[in-house]
């Protein structure tokens, strides 16, 4: 995946100054982008509780939310896209930097911000704040405003997540959510999860989108623990689903987010390693092991995590992806 311009690293500065200027203002939120608006977009989403969204329940506490749509350099028509959704600490430099090489592919790149418009600086330390499941209709929203934009092509627009926006892309492929949130008559072309949270079962959560599905994980993360993500890939697998999980042996948490050298100790952040949720009803999750719905007080939770930069784990990855991208969206990638 070969940049088509300059350093990502004074794109990303450049890039961090005009967010800063940009979030001193809520956007107006839009519902079509038919004029073909590039840049910061806002749009309407809802926030409710997480039974409400296993129940089907269309509303919830209105919000408005925004991503930052680029195109590509060049070119005519119609193009692909991915639409990226952040982790626990917000949009970071990672999501820009992937933002930034994929559209060195040819690929219009949506960065979806699911906390600046709800208030929320992060998660890390409280994962209360703000439940997956209301990123995953972010996300469906995201895909919906997407397919008006003219140069978008509609049918080409894939997901890719990292870490709580990982478990955002995992779990937005299930037939059940797509069925009750999911735009009509819309679906993403394909599921990128990097390090996800995969100690979720959902009801019918098998039933999964035959796209592509791939899990890029590290076998050494403490945060979110590859045994799980191994045993739902399988599932998968045998239900005749186009799901791989590319293990990274010794890589840790967030690998593909450059930092010094060294793994870092999150001291504070919720770590849910030992948790495991099961859906025994529509909108009932509780913990196995305890018979109760997830609180704060769940024994399971522990704190602390570990984050590290694994420069050879990023490389592969970005290979994988490049791949999967070629493939699934039929990209004519750019010479060399």
């Amino acid at each position: 995946m070969r940049p088509r311009r300059s350093s990502p690293w004074h794109l990303l500065a450049a890039l961090a100054l005009a967010a800063t200027a940009a979030g001193c203002a809520t956007p107006v939120p839009v519902a079509t982008l038919v004029a073909g608006e590039t840049g910061r977009i806002a749009f309407e989403t809802v926030t409710r509780p997480p039974a409400a969204f296993l129940q089907g329940a269309p509303d919830g506490a209105p919000h408005v939310v925004w991503g930052d749509l680029s195109l590509p350099s060049g070119g005519e028509g119609r193009l692909p896209a991915v639409i990226l959704v952040h982790g626990s600490s917000g949009v970071g430099g990672n999501v820009r930097r992937w933002a930034w090489e994929l559209r060195g592919l040819g690929l219009a790149t949506f960065v979806l911000d699911s906390f600046s418009g709800r208030g929320i600086g992060e998660t890390v330390t409280d994962q209360s704040r703000l439940s997956p499941l209301d990123m995953i209709g972010d996300a469906y929203r995201a895909l919906a405003l997407l397919a008006t934009h003219p140069r978008v092509d509609a049918g080409r627009v894939a997901l890719m997540g990292f870490s709580r926006g990982g478990t955002v892309s995992l779990y937005a492929s299930l037939a059940r959510f797509r069925r009750m949130h999911g735009p009509p008559g819309l679906e993403f072309a394909g599921y990128l999860a990097f390090y996800p949270f995969c100690g979720l079962k959902f009801l019918e959560g098998d039933d999964v989108s035959d796209r592509p599905i791939r899990i890029f994980h590290g076998t050494a993360d403490d945060w979110t623990p590859i045994g799980p993500c191994r045993e739902y890939a399988e599932r998968l697998r045998r239900a005749g689903r186009d799901v791989e999980l590319r293990e990274y042996p010794g890589a840790q948490h967030a690998f593909d987010a450059p930092r010094p050298p060294g793994p870092r100790r999150l001291a504070r952040a919720i770590n849910p390693s030992r948790c495991a949720f099961v859906e025994r009803e529509p909108g009932a999750v509780v913990n196995p092991a305890t018979g109760r719905p997830p609180g704060s007080d769940d024994p399971c939770w522990t704190r602390g995590a570990t984050v590290a930069y694994d420069p050879d784990a990023r490389r592969r990855a970005q290979q994988a992806v490049t791949a999967l991208l070629t493939a699934a969206l039929g990209l004519r990638l750019p010479p060399r």
